[in-house]
């Protein structure tokens, strides 16, 4: 049996103490005020187990029939308690009004109904603790509840010893107006129970967990906007469900990571929560022309382009890129498709100069296969002497030719001077990669590592 269990079903053994007592002794003395007390207690009883119940069905896991699990019977269990409040705090008025006007019941002040009183009070205290510790701690409603019904009894138990006090000094009739004291108080704590619990049932959104929700997923790097939030509770599991914009320049992976991360900022605020997050591209305040060219072109259902460059000159952009097309499309098609991307480019970026788009077919993967021999040999030879005869080359290293077709694929690894920058190093290398192009024509593709020497 967990904590909330046991903390239920102790109130029950409370309670079927407490009610037995001041009924004993409100029929002994004869006190109105005692036997609402009573009878408020008997509430209590009746309240205690439905919240037992209630707790014990709620923690019933989510099925086919009830997605969100089976919380709001807490709910339901706290607004039928409202119900029988009511009924009561009735019944005690019209009893004490009907006294105050006929003033023929004899009631007697014995030191029984100050003991009595007294001792139920002490419980009351310990088990309204106990229940609000348990409630606060697993959000439970329906504990909630059962710890209001049990501090009403501390505080109507405090008014009907006052009513005992007046009635041993002749005062009977401040026992009927200590019952209706009690009464109001009791209604005061159904009011705010039954708000509560009708607020529950409406699934309206408890004060400052929207914005503070709104807050927490904005605090997550990379949400550009936070589109919509519901909440809901249930019992005492809250659910949420919020969508979220997030730049659309980001890989689906890291998507992921940054829905994973806003999960669990929520989850370190709030424990027994459900939180479904679904994202949406947007396109970003700080979106670069590269992306978008990019983004446009991945529009289309196309791979994104490669060896794309963007200069700016007099205020105007200049675009060149490389783009596939998929196998299978004629020159006509191709041109058609590649015209609407150019045209797409100039709605969306201002101030376009020229764009030139160069159109090829994708190169789907071919086996390759090891090519030994005296010509394989001798190709290797002239490509390195071909290489070394460039005095920026101070080495070369690993060397490897792969057959594709009737031709060659080219990997080399090159040591070049370490004081050189990333760019002069690469200008060298696309120029050797030119020149061995037009020196070797069986070669289709040559890749050149860089080493710092």
């Amino acid at each position: 049996m967990n904590e909330k269990k046991k903390v239920a079903l102790s109130s029950i053994g409370a309670a079927v103490f407490i009610t037995g007592m001041k009924l004993i002794v409100g029929l002994e003395t004869n006190s109105l005020g005692i036997l609402s007390e009573a009878a408020h207690s008997g509430l209590d009883l009746i309240a205690a187990v439905l919240t037992f119940t209630a707790v014990a069905i709620s923690e019933k896991p989510a099925d086919e029939k009830h997605h969100y699990g089976h919380g709001k019977i807490e709910n339901l269990s706290a607004f039928f308690q409202t119900l029988l409040l009511i009924i009561t705090c009735a019944w005690i008025v019209w009893e004490a009004i009907e006294r105050l006007i006929t003033r023929s019941t004899h009631v007697e002040a014995s030191f029984w109904g100050f003991l009595v009183i007294g001792v139920s009070i002490v419980i009351d205290i310990s088990r309204s603790r106990a229940l609000s510790r348990v409630a606060k701690k697993y959000n439970s409603q329906a504990l909630e509840a059962d710890a209001l019904h049990f501090s009403s009894d501390v505080w109507s138990s405090s008014v009907v010893i006052v009513g005992l006090i007046f009635v041993s000094l002749d005062y009977a009739w401040v026992d009927a107006l200590a019952a209706i004291c009690v009464a109001f108080l009791v209604l005061f704590v159904s009011y705010r129970l039954g708000r509560r619990t009708v607020d529950a049932l409406m699934d309206r959104v408890p004060d400052g967990i929207y914005e503070d929700v709104i807050s927490l997923i904005k605090s997550v790097n990379n949400v550009e906007n936070v589109k919509s939030v519901r909440l809901r509770t249930s019992g005492g599991k809250l659910f949420i469900d919020a969508t979220i914009e997030i730049p659309r320049t980001i890989p689906f992976q890291q998507v992921h990571v940054i829905m994973d991360g806003i999960e669990k900022s929520i989850g370190r605020r709030y424990k027994n929560v459900d939180v479904i997050i679904h994202s949406e591209p947007c396109v970003s305040s700080d979106e670069s022309v590269v992306d978008k060219v990019r983004m446009i072109v991945l529009e289309k259902g196309l791979r994104a382009p490669h060896n794309l460059e963007v200069h700016q000159v007099d205020g105007k952009y200049y675009i060149d890129f490389d783009l596939e097309h998929f196998k299978g499309k004629s020159f006509v098609e191709a041109h058609d498709l590649t015209s609407e991307i150019e045209n797409e480019i100039r709605r969306t970026i201002p101030d376009v100069g020229k764009i030139t788009i160069h159109m090829e077919e994708i190169q789907t993967g071919q086996a390759g296969y090891a090519r030994e021999g005296k010509y394989t040999e001798k190709l290797k030879e002239n490509i390195k002497e071909f290489v070394l005869s460039d005095k920026r080359v101070k080495s070369c290293s690993e060397m490897d030719i792969m057959g594709i077709g009737d031709k060659f694929n080219l990997s080399l690894t090159c040591q070049f001077d370490r004081n050189k920058t990333l760019d002069e190093v690469h200008q060298i290398i696309s120029e050797l990669e030119s020149k061995i192009y037009d020196k070797f024509k069986e070669i289709r593709r040559a890749i050149i590592h860089a080493e710092p020497f």
